[in-house]
């Protein structure tokens, strides 16, 4: 009774909270865990200065002395335009990390002592302050530091999928944060928070509007609206990028078509970028999705990705800007859906202009639960390439599901291409490690939405902050990125971080287990990508709409061959991984329905048959995601009551969901496989033909 009372007392101790302050909470900590900063030094002007003033005081309830005569320990935070930072640390060294790199170090003098949070540019300062804040938040503080950082990609950019009527295409947390409708007569203050979210990991570009875009943003009366928000994102160093539809010309200027060889076009575009750069002189550039899902683009006109995008790219190139040309293709073809974005865009490799980007998805198909990396890393040597990632769980549960993603982005980053030696990771091909270019970047589809937690899912708020953290220092570990976020978002206590991280890094694997284990891939629903639809046929649709162009399942076997007997997509990989992939006894287990189609008794490596491993996987994710459920009503104690409520209600739905998954596809294949499910494992609740009478609809899911 006495550890029962202890616990009710815990819990009412802490106050309700909605996750609206994201990993910013700066909880009040005792004065002896807090550095024994005695006065701050630097410019009182500084957003720097002022981020950590505000978080300084929120932690000690109090302002930290600008100015005084004690120093025993200052804190000093500057550029080097500040004197006292160029006594203490060396031009030259400074400057080796460059704007947005930043050094924070310890400096001993007698029995004074001074930590000085330092860079050659603001960006890199108000970044140093974030990381000096986080240290100080997680715990990790030292009086003696020596850090130096610097970002691994240029830019590092948020893509929203936002659309003008205020919807988000793929979004699980309400409506767009921009509001549109509301600018410019009333501006958000979610504007800046949202800015100083993103500041805090580092990330310094967005792109404001739906890849799928309107031309009705490139209008002066949406231009200046795109203003203001550039107004409010500018001091915590985030450029502004907008989406475009490649038929603006004829759309909104009226000519007579939009072919990019034709002057009237290339002119339109010149004038069209001028304007906005006279709207917002630092403007980013363009974001382009063209001839893929029945968008425009430059092959309405026979002409090549490369000539469109080297047509935007002129326009912009006297403002600094630049072109993110997107190499998602999905049109009607005979060929494999997987293989062509590399038919595609190979045999234009080194016809770009400088300031064009190619932003490649991470896998070849659709951001699938698991897919192998896009075999153009590496391969695609002559262009810059900058990852996509996907924040938002469009295949994995939306934001229904606790599914922590830095364990998929680093498997994906740290897979070896092998067409530039050994060390040829996706990440070290994209860089600037392996292959110089004037640009490095990486992308990710925001998560965010108008919730009070901005995800939906208290959890899914972690996805946008490892994408951040990795954007910044892909060396991270997930564990050490989920464990910061953890302490920040919830609490320092070893009882909570320890089962509650080992619960984020398995739930990525547990995921595709109870969705699409062994490389099954797009077997949703048709009309949204929620729920299991295997069995799903719709008369006169494209096949690679449809599940069974993905999985073949038959009397015989079931996977996709992609093999050299196959649709060959081994071939575009660099070898030794061609050869890995193409040889069924020694592609990875985890990719193999990705790549053969396998008998239903072949022996796995565990000596069990493909359709018992299938079984035991589908059962496994489900009592994975069960034990979630026991794990986290333990940690009741740690956690206030909203928080702790919401994402228990989440858990329940994702656990229901697995056994949907798990009953559905098990009995589906079953049809074919003509195979018990293993007597060992929990019997499927459902039957078939009542699961295959779900409808769900979530076409305007936002």
């Amino acid at each position: 009774m006495l550890v029962i009372s202890f616990c009710i007392a815990a819990i009412g101790q802490l106050a309700a909270e909605d996750g609206s302050r994201l990993w910013l909470r700066f909880q009040p900590q005792e004065k002896s865990t807090l550095p024994p900063f005695t006065r701050l030094r630097g410019d009182a002007s500084s957003v720097a200065l002022k981020e950590f003033q505000h978080a300084w005081q929120e932690m000690s309830g109090s302002s930290l002395p600008e100015n005084g005569s004690d120093r025993t320990h200052t804190l000093l935070i500057g550029t080097l335009k500040n004197r006292e930072v160029r006594k203490l640390i060396k031009s030259k060294e400074l400057q080796e990390p460059g704007i947005e790199g930043y050094i924070i170090r310890t400096v001993e003098q007698g029995n004074r002592r001074t930590t000085v949070v330092a860079s050659a540019g603001e960006a890199g300062l108000l970044y140093g302050v974030y990381h000096l804040v986080r240290h100080i938040q997680t715990g990790h503080f030292s009086n003696k530091v020596e850090i130096t950082e610097q970002p691994r990609y240029d830019l590092r950019i948020l893509n929203h999928w936002d659309n003008l009527n205020g919807t988000v295409e793929r979004g699980y947390a309400g409506y767009s944060i921009w509001q549109w409708d509301k600018l410019p007569g009333e501006i958000s203050p979610l504007y800046r928070e949202y800015a100083r979210a993103n500041a805090s990991i580092g990330i310094n570009a967005t792109v404001l509007n739906n890849v799928n875009a309107t031309p009705d943003i490139l209008t002066k009366e949406y231009l200046e609206k795109v203003k203001l928000i550039a107004d409010e994102l500018r001091p915590f160093h985030i450029k502004v990028y907008l989406s475009i539809n490649f038929s603006s010309p004829k759309e909104l200027g009226g000519l007579e078509n939009s072919d990019p060889l034709q002057p009237e076009v290339a002119q339109w575009w010149k004038n069209k970028a001028d304007e906005i750069y006279r709207i917002i002189p630092d403007f980013g550039g363009f974001l382009v999705k063209a001839n893929s899902e029945g968008l425009p683009g430059p092959q309405d006109y026979g002409r090549t990705h490369a000539e469109g995008a080297n047509m935007l790219a002129d326009a912009l190139k006297p403002h600094g800007g630049i072109v993110m040309w997107r190499a998602f293709v999905y049109n009607p073809t005979e060929e494999d859906r997987a293989k062509q974005a590399y038919s595609e865009f190979m045999p234009l490799d080194g016809q770009f202009r400088d300031n064009v980007i190619i932003q490649v998805k991470n896998g070849p198909v659709d951001f699938q639960p698991r897919e192998p990396f896009s075999p153009l890393f590496g391969a695609m040597q002559q262009t810059a390439l900058m990852p996509e990632l996907q924040i938002t769980q469009e295949y994995l549960g939306f934001s229904n599901h606790l599914v922590y993603l830095a364990t998929q982005w680093k498997e994906f980053l740290e897979s070896n291409t092998h067409c530039l030696g050994d060390e040829s990771t996706v990440a070290n091909c994209t860089d600037g490690t392996l292959l110089s270019h004037p640009l490095t970047a990486i992308a990710g589809v925001a998560n965010i939405g108008l919730d009070d937690n901005w995800s939906g899912h208290h959890f899914a708020q972690a996805n946008w902050y490892a994408f951040g953290r990795l954007a910044w220092d892909h060396t991270l570990t997930a564990e050490e990125i989920a464990e910061e976020w953890l302490r920040m978002t919830f609490t320092n206590d070893q009882a909570f971080l320890e089962p509650v991280r080992e619960m984020m890094l398995s739930s990525w694997e547990t995921a595709v287990n109870y969705m699409m284990p062994l490389g099954l891939h797009h077997i949703f629903a048709w009309d949204h990508h929620y729920g299991p639809e295997p069995w799903c046929e719709i008369p006169g649709a494209r096949p690679d709409w449809l599940p069974p162009y993905y999985h073949n399942a038959s009397k015989e076997g079931i996977g996709f061959d992609r093999t050299t007997s196959g649709s060959n997509a081994v071939s575009q990989y660099c070898s030794p991984l061609s050869e890995t992939y193409n040889n069924l006894e020694t592609c990875p287990e985890e990719l193999l329905l990705w790549f053969h189609h396998v008998p239903w008794d072949h022996r796995m490596k565990n000596g069990r048959t493909l359709w018992d491993e299938l079984s035991y996987r589908y059962d496994g994710g489900v009592q994975q995601v069960r034990d979630f459920q026991k794990l986290w009503d333990r940690m009741e104690p740690y956690v206030d009551s909203e928080r702790f409520s919401q994402v228990q209600s989440r858990l329940r739905i994702q656990s229901r969901d697995a056994v949907w998954w798990k009953d559905a596809c098990l009995l589906y294949f079953q049809t074919f496989s003509g195979m018990p499910i293993p007597y060992e494992i929990e019997r499927p609740v459902h039957e078939l033909e009542e699961l295959k009478q779900i409808k769900l609809d979530l076409k305007h899911h936002n």
